[in-house]
């Protein structure tokens, strides 16, 4: 029997690549024989999979954003759980035959870190959409790399991939894929390249290094035929449009209304996105925040600058505190044009870095100035009188 509730999660998955779900969809068997799949084949998909050409943009620490490129999203059953101890390896099959959503992009990296934006946001949305908790160390969500190198100039893809498993986080992934990397380049520089072949490689964190596992077999070599205990999936136009009706807020979505509502910057917005329970925790505070007359702005500042335990902090909590400091405020200008006169004088260091057009260096006048007025002033007026009267 199949689990309608799991197709619809890699339908939702599909849908949120910005893949295409195929009308029609079917199962297969994957032969091959390995100690975590005791029955010998696994049930999977190959030749009409659920969701494929999709893509996700990725941005990097620099700002850049990378489109990449899915293949496809299939559904595809999970096998036991190895776990080699010296000469023992021990089998745990608590989660073999659990449905999974296996997720295939095309060769669009150049390094590691690439691969490591794209797992961050693969995740991310995971989390977003409800379908895992996607967390790495539980084996929630796992990846596995293929790596492969070709010498400057040569365009076509090199004849073979290694891929690589065991990686449980993302700093494992790092330095697996930058070390396999180097190792193959050593092949090819010592030329030893006929060396360079399909296979599966784990990672050993103990030696910071990767391990021959087994030799990877092709596709034809799994002996690919359909399922026959397993109907045909027919996938109604109807259907496809209500499960995208009902996708929730997606984390570019939020970063869009985030930043057109409240006005906030994209560094703070990511922050707030960062984890979805932050991001619900900010919504929930602007709705009361609301109440009582405390803008989104001042709550998202909040959040960001005091790095909360929300897990022992109400909404309540944190709006009424704004409110009160508010009440506390020094707000008037001829106050607080005093103060700054006097940051101003005290700081000619700062001031001849301003005028030299290190204008980063006004945040430490604006320290100084909230310093001598206990914390009291309006952070954001006293940036602006100092920028007058640094002009």
């Amino acid at each position: 029997v199949i689990n309608k509730e799991a197709i619809n999660k890699c339908i939702q998955i599909g849908l949120a690549l910005n893949c295409s779900i195929n009308p029609v969809s079917y199962f297969e068997r994957k032969n091959y024989f390995y100690p975590d799949l005791a029955k010998g084949f696994q049930t999977s998909q190959l030749v009409l999979p659920i969701a494929v050409g999709g893509w996700l943009d990725v941005e990097n620490e620099a700002g850049e954003v990378r489109k990449i490129r899915i293949n496809r999203a299939h559904q595809e059953e999970d096998t036991g759980k190895l776990t080699h101890q010296g000469g023992e390896t021990l089998i745990d099959f608590n989660r073999s035959s659990v449905p999974l959503v296996e997720v295939v992009t095309e060769p669009d990296f150049k390094d590691a870190a690439e691969v490591r934006d794209y797992a961050k946001k693969l995740q991310q949305l995971f989390r977003y959409l409800g379908v895992s908790n996607a967390d790495m160390e539980r084996g929630d969500m796992r990846l596995e790399a293929n790596v492969s190198v070709r010498p400057v100039g040569q365009k076509e893809l090199p004849p073979y991939r290694v891929e690589l498993k065991n990686i449980n986080s993302f700093r494992f992934m790092v330095a697996a894929i930058e070390f396999e990397i180097k190792r193959q380049i050593q092949l090819y520089e010592e030329g030893r390249d006929d060396e360079l072949r399909q296979e599966t490689r784990g990672w050993n964190e103990a030696k910071k290094e990767t391990f021959l596992q087994r030799s990877k077999e092709e596709a034809n070599d799994y002996r690919y035929f359909p399922e026959p205990d397993l109907p045909e999936l027919s996938f109604e136009e109807l259907r496809i449009k209500e499960l995208k009706d009902n996708l929730p807020e997606l984390p570019h979505q939020k970063m869009k209304r985030y930043q057109e509502t409240y006005g906030l910057s994209t560094k703070s917005v990511q922050f707030l996105l960062c984890d979805k329970n932050t991001a619900d925790f900010f919504e929930a505070a602007v709705e009361y925040g609301k109440k009582v007359g405390i803008e989104a702005k001042d709550i998202a500042n909040y959040i960001i600058n005091n790095k909360l335990d929300l897990v022992d902090t109400s909404t309540e909590q944190i709006v009424d505190d704004i409110k009160a400091k508010k009440a506390n405020m020094v707000d008037d200008d001829q106050i607080l044009e005093t103060l700054a006169k006097e940051a101003i004088k005290e700081d000619p260091d700062a001031v001849e870095k301003y005028s030299a057009g290190k204008t980063g260096v006004i945040m430490s006048l604006v320290g100084a100035v909230m310093k001598k007025s206990q914390g009291k002033a309006n952070a954001a007026k006293v940036k602006e009188i100092l920028e007058k009267l640094l002009s």
